[in-house]
């Protein structure tokens, strides 16, 4: 006969009580599902869950610390090599020394000196962000060669366009002088088909590519997080071209931004590389070629901007229309 003992039931079996209570608890609450997802992202690193622009995580120290720095070495690198073309000029040309004219030597050491600050800037901020370097060129996304020569051409008949209607409105605006072909003409047609492409390149790099994400890791929100990174890089990149007149100003912050804008939209820096490029390289053409023969001159000095800068900002908006509508139609 057999007996029953019901009074020292055996002890619970710890893995049935955890399916248990896994069996009845509640399901989650979208709020923390996504909340638990911020506290297991890492500190450093790519975030799969932002836009490129806000796509980067790094302690809050590290853009202190970047961001001084390239502007530093950028303002460095070019004083220090613009001093030693002109004084290599005065040398070996005559060069008047208040000469404030570019000559092609000049040219030649101003956009190479930029076109190096670009990858400095994408390589330091890659270490700091312990991220790939070609993430800080597009993400999610690789990179496209035919996205940037479609956007290329695109923006060389917009750019060329815009410059003939402002030739007409204002030539001063336009950079037209004097047509003159010389030596010195020669030189900066030559010097600015070689590098100004690299010139463009490497500031696209440095405020679009570096500077944007790092100032968008100081705050989590996506979208206060992209307005900061578009809006303090834009601020920065028109402070470095040291103009205190206002209607300039005004346009190099939103030539920035527009080019900010294209890289969400686009989710990389082909658009803004090709229309910085395309901008740059017919400007620097034309200025040389109606430069009087001699050496540019670019004054950026109060009184020199004025509302005709609405419309050449006006260029910049449309070119930005022109990325949405190109990445709206290449979604599958």
């Amino acid at each position: 006969m057999t007996t029953t003992n019901t009074s020292s039931p055996l002890p619970p079996d710890p893995t049935s009580a955890a399916s248990s209570a896994g069996a009845i608890a509640p399901p989650r609450a979208p709020e923390a599902e996504l909340a638990s997802r911020h506290d297991a992202a890492p500190r450093t690193g790519l975030d799969p869950e932002r836009p490129f622009g806000a796509h980067l995580r790094l302690a809050w120290w590290k853009p202190l610390l970047v961001i001084p720095g390239l502007l530093v070495a950028m303002v460095v690198l070019q004083t220090v090599l613009t001093l030693i073309v002109v004084l290599v000029e005065v040398a070996a040309f005559g060069r008047d020394p208040m000469d404030v004219s570019i000559s092609p030597l000049m040219m030649a050491v101003m956009n190479l000196s930029l076109a190096a600050m670009g990858p400095l800037a994408v390589l330091v901020t890659a270490l700091a962000a312990r991220v790939p370097w070609r993430s800080l060129i597009a993400s999610p996304r690789r990179a496209s060669l035919r996205r940037g020569i479609v956007y290329a051409g695109a923006f060389s008949a917009l750019v060329g366009a815009a410059l003939a209607l402002t030739a007409l409105i204002d030539p001063s605006a336009a950079g037209i002088g004097q047509f003159a072909i010389t030596s010195t003409t020669i030189g900066l047609v030559l010097v600015a088909l070689l590098t100004t492409p690299l010139q463009a390149a490497g500031e696209e790099l440095m405020f679009r590519g570096a500077m944007m994400p790092l100032f968008a890791s100081w705050i989590r929100a996506v979208r206060p997080a992209l307005v900061l990174g578009m809006i303090a890089s834009s601020i920065v990149f028109g402070l470095v071209h040291m103009s205190v007149d206002p209607w300039l100003l005004s346009y190099y912050a939103v030539f920035g931004l527009c080019m900010a804008a294209m890289a969400v939209i686009s989710h990389g820096l082909e658009a803004p590389i090709a229309f910085h490029v395309m901008n740059n390289l017919i400007m620097m053409v034309v200025g040389a070629l109606f430069a009087g023969g001699g050496g540019i001159v670019i004054d950026r000095s109060v009184g020199m901007g004025g509302p005709v800068m609405l419309a050449i900002m006006a260029v910049d908006l449309v070119a930005v229309g022109l990325v949405w509508l190109y990445e709206r139609s290449q979604r599958p």
